[in-house]
């Protein structure tokens, strides 16, 4: 399973909608989501490192 980063649904890599980015494969739960993350893939990127930002090593 893969996490749709724009709304965080849990998705089957296999029949999900896909975005390539910086050569990362992205996976949506709809069309919606996918075209979300095509206007501003950064913004989603961006947030996926806040997800991190508190772990510590």
């Amino acid at each position: 399973m893969a996490k749709d980063v724009v709304c965080g649904m849990m998705v089957d890599p296999q029949t999900a909608e896909k975005s390539e980015y910086k050569g990362q494969t992205y996976y949506f739960c709809s069309k919606g989501c996918k075209a979300q993350f095509d206007k501003n893939p950064e913004k989603y990127i961006a947030a996926l490192g806040d997800e991190h930002s508190g772990h510590q090593n």
